[in-house]
């Protein structure tokens, strides 16, 4: 035997032991009233017939009634039958970081702690999805695959400490590697969810994302820390505390790489980062990120159908009640005026005390709104009554779809197109197909009217778009629904015609900037035609300018040439007497030393200027050093295992 309601049944402890005290208070009461207007010596013959056992019998039925509508409240089940639903929900892989450094306390109780609880809350968001936990730190290890078991998930959370991988640091590649490794292949849509303070002590997290991104899988980072950081405090085998020190045997504090996570949330599509800081950050990831993406359906749950049983306490209630009505204190037998009066009397009380009691019961689903009274506001018309009612009761039955489209529908009558289509977004995540179909449909049209509504044609686009998304997912389910057919058409109508609106009005712009680019034009051809007159300018200038200087060389050239003639000429006659007298050998320095003038005057180098050179380049000759066999390896920066 189980409940669906069984906080109704702390009214057992307040109503029953309430009414004994207020049944004994009349009773006092009404002898001390009889005995003010009635001699004592008259009462004994006025009381003829009236039984004390007969009036507890009535005051037991009402206080069993009681007790049975209580319990009727509470909705008690007996027996379930198993059913199949078919889910529809996301793949999700949460990474959490056990690294020493994660048991830094800059966030209470320590970053581990925090980082465990949240996702422990990310499993209460995520009813219908599948989750998987990646456990890292020097390197990483699949701790749970991807499953809809709540308790086997949450059990390899709480396992959780910073022995979970034995190699100490912080491998955010190979935890994104190890994610990857969790999905089956062909899924849509692959989520991770990485914890972490970002103190990588691997460089090739950003490459590892970029290479994940390329496979399809989505990264959502969270912040754990603080960057001012913290001292990292260890205790030893014996419970004794001390801090993590380096090689040098300095005291370790660890801080938060906010820039890092970013960079590795931004590598991947639709990915982003955020703080772990206040109560609502789970919230913010899956509601502006992870209930955004498209699930997929799944047939892999059974869930238990329990039978409700309701109806036999409100039996018995019904019951005892018309017992008490009709069953009378007196024995049967001939009755006195007075007798049958003080009978009537007590019955009338009977009577009130039962109408009482119902009202006090029905008093909590009176004072929260019931789904009747919202239904019939909702068909009278008055739709901000009926919006009202609805958000009464889903303030208890959160998890009932059906509360949430009708309170959809009273937010789209009254034209609160923003909550209707947050109420029907969350209907599609119900394991009724037709309601799903109705969600996305009523969503669409939602959609539509917000996109409408808006003036910027961007925003009125993108909601268009998902307008469109939504009929094509409601006939996806239902191929016949004709109205569903008919607005996908008529929202693709309205598309096209923005995107011809929006190419008009840009050809419009360019049409009006068509006269100032032509200014623009001309007054940059006058400065090109300027620019290329002054060239030309400068360009017959400099010529002239070489023409001069080369008439002045010729003419230099020129004198030369007359000097060393007459030179020459002066010369000859020696030259020849000395060969006709004597027949010596020529002299090899006179030769040597007319090659060097002749290559000086040409501007070449001689041979004794070419072997000098040679042999001073040889003395500056060094041996280059042999290439290493292997990559050196990089000691700037100690190996770090917190």
């Amino acid at each position: 035997m189980t409940f669906a309601n069984p906080h109704m049944l702390w009214l057992l402890i307040l109503i029953p032991p309430a009414m004994l005290a207020f049944f004994w208070w009349s009773a006092r009461k009404r002898e001390q009233l009889m005995t003010l207007f009635i001699q004592e010596r008259l009462l004994a013959g006025l009381t003829v017939g009236l039984s004390a056992t007969r009036r507890k019998i009535r005051l037991s039925c009402l206080l069993l009634a009681a007790v049975c509508l209580i319990l009727t409240l509470a909705r008690p089940q007996l027996g379930f039958d198993w059913e199949e639903v078919r889910l529809r929900g996301l793949d999700i892989v949460v990474a959490i970081d056990t690294s020493k450094s994660m048991l830094a306390e800059d966030i209470a109780p320590n970053r581990l702690a925090r980082a465990k609880l949240a996702t422990l809350d990310l499993m209460q968001q995520a009813k219908s999805d599948r989750l998987g936990l990646v456990a890292f730190a020097g390197n990483a290890f699949l701790q749970c695959p991807l499953t809809i078991d709540d308790t086997a998930f949450r059990q390899s959370v709480e396992a959780l400490d910073i022995n979970t991988i034995p190699q100490g640091g912080t491998a955010i590649a190979e935890a994104i590697d190890t994610a990857l490794t969790a999905f089956k292949e062909g899924d849509n849509h692959k989520v991770l969810v990485l914890f972490s303070d970002g103190e990588d002590q691997d460089s090739g997290a950003l490459e590892s994302a970029r290479k994940a991104a390329q496979a399809g899988l989505r990264i959502y980072t969270i912040g754990i820390g603080t960057q001012d950081g913290d001292l990292i405090r260890i205790k030893d085998e014996h419970g004794n505390s001390d801090y993590i020190r380096d090689e040098q045997h300095n005291v370790v504090k660890s801080h938060l790489n906010e820039d890092l996570l970013r960079e590795i949330a931004g590598a991947t599509e639709g990915g982003f980062y955020l703080p772990l800081r206040g109560a609502k950050t789970i919230d913010t990831l899956y509601e502006q990120g992870l209930a955004r993406l498209p699930k997929s359906d799944r047939q892999e749950k059974f869930i238990r159908r329990y039978h409700e049983r309701f109806h036999w306490p409100l039996a018995v209630a019904i019951v005892l009640l018309l017992a008490e009505m009709f069953f009378p204190e007196r024995k049967p037998g001939p009755k006195t005026k007075s007798a049958s009066e003080a009978s009537r009397t007590v019955s009338a009380a009977g009577s009130a005390m039962t109408i009482a009691l119902v009202v006090l019961l029905a008093l909590p689903r009176l004072a929260l709104g019931s789904s009747s009274s919202a239904l019939r506001e909702y068909k009278a018309g008055n739709y901000g009554d009926a919006l009202k009612e609805y958000e009464h009761l889903l303030q208890r039955q959160s998890n009932d779809p059906r509360l949430h489209f009708n309170a959809g529908a009273a937010a789209y009558r009254t034209g609160q197109f923003t909550e209707a289509a947050k109420q029907f977004g969350t209907v599609l995540g119900s394991p009724d197909l037709k309601l799903q179909q109705l969600g996305y449909y009523n969503r669409g049209n939602s959609l539509y009217y917000l996109g409408e509504g808006d003036l910027e044609p961007t925003k009125r686009t993108e909601a268009w778009q998902k307008s469109l998304q939504d009929f094509e997912s409601a006939l996806k389910l239902n191929p016949q629904d004709g109205d569903a057919k008919f607005n996908r058409e008529f929202v693709k109508k309205r598309l096209e015609e923005l995107k011809q609106h929006q190419q008009q009005s840009n050809q419009q712009k360019k049409q009006e900037q068509q006269p100032q680019d032509r200014q623009k034009d001309q007054s940059q051809q006058q400065q090109q035609q300027q620019a290329q007159q002054n060239q030309e300018q400068q360009k017959q200038d400099y010529s002239q300018q070489e023409q001069q200087t080369q008439q002045q060389k010729q003419e230099d050239q020129r004198q030369q040439q007359q000097a060393t003639s007459q030179a020459q000429a002066q010369k000859e006659p020696q030259q020849q007497q000395q060969t006709q007298s004597t027949a010596q050998p020529k002299d090899q320095t006179d030769e040597k030393s007319q090659e060097t003038a002749a290559a000086t005057q040409a501007g070449q180098m001689t041979p004794q200027e070419a072997r000098q050179l040679l042999d001073s380049q040889k003395n500056q000759e060094m041996v280059l050093p042999p290439k290493p066999d292997a990559k050196p390896r990089d000691t700037s920066h100690p190996f770090r295992d917190w």
